[in-house]
Parts: structure tokens; C-alpha cells; sequence
């Protein structure tokens, strides 16, 4: 079976910028008889979606390079270091690695991807005995708990106050949903540990006993170093600037003081910008100096390469599922009232979860699914009954399931292993399918 889904990936899946381009084709061509809309509609739909996300991925990016900043601090890599010498076989590792990424994962995925991967690294370092490619595809299956973590991004929309979240849900929320009914909610605590079991074991166990594939030396060298020092006696009154401790710690305690009077003060919630600003003190704090910090941001920033490249083809895609022509219906409207439709109060849930892992296949976003989802499912779960809560992570979890198939996150850990995505989507296939059978029954007790 593992060999099976191994070989079907490298021999099927292309580099991640060809399959958007496909299912950019493939979203298309669906679009024009479902929704009874011509080809020039469809892409008159698509250009106009292709910008319409800006926000939203600035808001992406920076999670990430502030995660990828805060995980190259001296102090987090030394930490690191010490971890990766702790498994004393290679299944051990790979337990480890999958452990340590899915719980980073929770915390922040930008930090949790990029933590997984730099682990994964230093283990490889330590033990040449372990398979590389699984151990990367290790540190990425921790990806598939983050929408169900504290910087989901849809938990987060909802619960954030605003007109813009009546207005997104079609008036089904008028008042914010609080974090203790969603992320912090038992029955998604519950889920995300069952999920952290299934791959640890399955990981561990897809290990092989011979055949381990041997990796250049090469790829696991610490290209990480940053270098900032200066002569003392030849430091400018703007190099002192850029060595000065203290002024990282006055951003990094303005940037606290302002969390502090938002999230106790006020008492508001804690939404996408307070997750990124509180990596981002953080990063401040344990780099050295402002320079150092700013030129680890540099770094780091080029792991998002794949996605500003691709997320405007992604935003085009959500263009097509969301675009009404002339028939006054789009894609999106159809497959969410097509789940509407064959509902009851208990299966809701779960079909929700099932809709958007298909559409995340497409708008691998929190945003596409927001604007896609949210108009629909949200009026419909009121009508039924259901939680707004619990629809909120059913699409999360859909959101997150499917990305162990969707290259899309995997850009940046693979930057940094070296690696291309059909050399682990096989290992996530696997992955996918007992996440899957531990998500659907996760939906179906909490509905219950």
C-alpha cells in the first residue's frame, strides 16, 4: 500500500505551479454547464478574483516569515539542536518529528511548518538512518491539525467583531463566536489529539526497514548562519542603531503593551493580526539585534516565493467558484446547496467537512473558503440547528484535511529540505486517509 500510493504520487502529481494551472482548467470547464455560464464569464470571474485576496495573503505571508524569523532565532535553533539528539532509533524520530511539528502546527502554522521542517534537518544530521523523505513528510502531516489550532484563520474570523461578519455570513452571525466554542471547544481538543496519535503511529510504522533513501550531505548543510558583526572600533552612530539590543525590546514591548489593553483591557479576541504581532515580538526579543532580526526576515521571506507566485491563480480560482453570471448561480452556491440539500441536523457537520476538503483542492485558503462557504453554510447550520461554532471548524477541518494532498503549503518545507512534493505526497496519502476516517467521526459526535 505504501509503495503503491508512493509510486502513484511521483508518477502523477507535477510541480505545484502546473497543478493550480490545471485546476484553474479544471474548475473552468465545470463552472461553463453546471452553472450555465459562458467561456468569456468564466473569465471575466477569474481575472476579477485574481486580485481580490491582497489582504488576506499579506496577512499569510507575514504568519509565515514571522513564524520562519522567530524558528531561525539562536535560541529556538540551539533548542532545536539539542531535541534532534534525542531519539535514539529512526522510527523514534520520525514519532518525534510528527509530535513536535503537529503541536508547533497548533500554535502557528508558518512557525510549525518551518519548525517541523528545520527539525527534521538536524535529526537527519544526527541519524543517518532515517528515510529523509518521510521524515520531511513527518514534519508536514503536523500541517493538517493548524486550521483546528490558535491561528486558524476562520476560528479567528469568527471571532472578531464587525459588520463584515454579518455581512460575509448572509446575517446567520451577528455576534462574534467566541474561541472557547470553536478551537478551544472539547470535541475539537479531542479530535486534534486522536489526529496527532494517527500520524505518529502511522508515520512511525510506514518506516522501512532496508531501502532507506540516502541524501547528499549536501542538502542537510546549516545554510542558516546570519552574520552581522562589526569591528567595535570602526561601528558608525548607524551601525550602533542597527546593534542595539534595546530597540528590538521597545518595539517588542509596545507591541505586548498593545496586545495586553486589546485582549485584557478590552477584552476583544484574539484574531489573525494579534497572532502575527505576537510572533512577531517574540522574534524580536530572541534575535540578537534589529539587524540580525531583519536580515533573518530577508531569508525567510523567500519561502514564500511559491506562494505569491501561485496565490493569485488560487484567488482566480475562488473568482470562478464565486462568480454569478447571467443564470444568477455560481459554482461555490452549487456544491454547497448540493450538501445543503442532502442534510439532516447530525450529518451537516460532517458533509460541510467533506464540501470544503473538495474545494480546498481548488482555494487551498481559509479566505477562499470563508467567501465561498460562509454565505451558504452558515444560513443553512441556523436552520438547521446547528452550532455556528461547530460549522466554523467543519469547514476548517476540510480546509486543513486536504492540504497533506494539496502541494500548496508544502512550498516552504520544501525549500528548505530540498525536496520536490511527489517526494512525500505519497507518505501524506496515507496520512490522508486515517485522518479522514478520525475527522468524519469527530464531526458526527459533536453534532450528536
Amino acid at each position: 500500500m505504501i509503495k503503491f500510493c508512493v509510486r502513484l504520487v511521483q508518477r502523477w502529481l507535477p510541480e505545484p505551479f502546473i497543478f493550480a494551472i490545471l485546476l484553474t482548467f479544471v474548475a473552468a470547464l465545470v463552472a461553463m454547464p453546471l452553472c450555465h455560464q459562458s467561456p468569456l464569464e468564466v473569465v471575466e470571474h477569474w481575472g476579477g478574483g485574481v486580485w481580490n485576496l491582497l489582504e488576506f495573503a499579506m496577512q499569510m505571508a507575514l504568519v509565515l516569515v514571522c513564524g520562519s524569523t522567530l524558528a531561525a532565532a539562536p535560541v529556538i535553533k540551539r533548542a532545536i539542536a539539542a531535541m534532534a539528539r534525542l531519539p535514539q532509533s529512526a522510527p523514534a524520530a520520525i514519532a518525534l518529528v510528527t509530535v513536535v511539528s503537529a503541536l508547533a502546527c497548533w500554535l502557528n502554522w508558518g512557525f510549525g511548518l518551518i519548525v517541523g521542517v528545520v527539525f527534521a534537518k538536524a535529526i537527519a544530521r544526527q541519524r543517518p538512518d532515517v528515510d529523509y523523505r518521510l521524515l520531511i513528510a513527518s514534519a508536514y502531516s503536523g500541517f493538517v491539525v493548524w486550521h483546528a489550532g490558535i491561528s486558524g484563520s476562520i476560528p479567528l474570523t469568527m471571532a472578531t467583531p464587525g459588520e463584515s461578519l454579518a455581512t460575509a455570513t448572509n446575517g446567520a452571525l451577528t455576534a462574534p463566536v467566541p474561541l472557547a466554542h470553536t478551537i478551544l471547544d472539547w470535541h475539537n481538543l479531542a479530535t486534534v489529539l486522536l489526529v496527532i496519535i494517527g500520524i505518529t503511529i502511522a508515520n512511525t510504522l510506514m518506516h522501512p526497514k532496508k531501502g532507506i533513501l540516502t541524501i547528499d550531505p549536501a542538502l542537510l548543510k546549516d545554510d542558516d548562519n546570519i552574520d552581522t558583526s562589526v569591528s567595535t572600533s570602526t561601528k558608525t552612530p548607524a551601525q550602533r542603531l542597527e546593534q542595539s539590543k534595546l530597540l528590538s525590546w521597545l518595539v517588542a514591548l509596545m507591541l505586548v503593551a498593545y496586545l495586553v489593553i486589546h485582549l485584557g483591557v478590552n477584552d476583544a479576541n484574539l484574531d489573525l493580526g494579534g497572532v502575527i504581532m505576537i510572533f512577531l515580538a517574540l522574534g524580536l526579543m530572541l534575535h540578537p539585534t534589529p539587524v540580525h532580526y531583519v536580515r533573518a526576515f530577508s531569508k525567510a521571506t523567500t519561502g514564500a516565493a511559491g506562494i505569491i507566485l501561485q496565490f493569485p491563480f488560487y484567488a482566480g480560482i475562488m473568482g470562478i467558484f464565486t462568480g454569478v453570471g447571467v443564470s444568477g448561480i455560481s459554482l461555490g452556491a452549487v456544491m454547497a446547496q448540493a450538501c445543503v440539500e442532502i442534510s439532516t441536523p447530525v450529518t451537516y457537520p460532517l458533509l460541510t467537512f467533506l464540501c470544503a476538503a473538495v474545494l480546498n483542492l481548488f482555494v487551498p485558503s481559509g479566505g477562499g473558503h470563508w467567501a465561498v462557504q460562509a454565505p451558504i453554510m452558515f444560513t443553512a447550520g441556523a436552520s438547521l440547528g446547528v452550532d455556528p461554532g461547530l460549522t466554523g471548524m467543519a469547514i476548517s477541518w476540510g480546509d486543513a484535511w486536504t492540504n497533506l494532498i494539496q502541494p500548496f503549503w508544502a512550498l516552504p518545507a520544501l525549500a528548505i529540505a530540498r525536496l520536490d512534493a511527489k517526494d512525500i505526497m505519497g507518505y501524506c496519502l496515507i496520512d490522508l486517509l486515517i485522518t479522514g476516517v478520525i475527522i468524519c467521526a469527530g464531526m458526527l459526535i459533536w453534532a450528536i
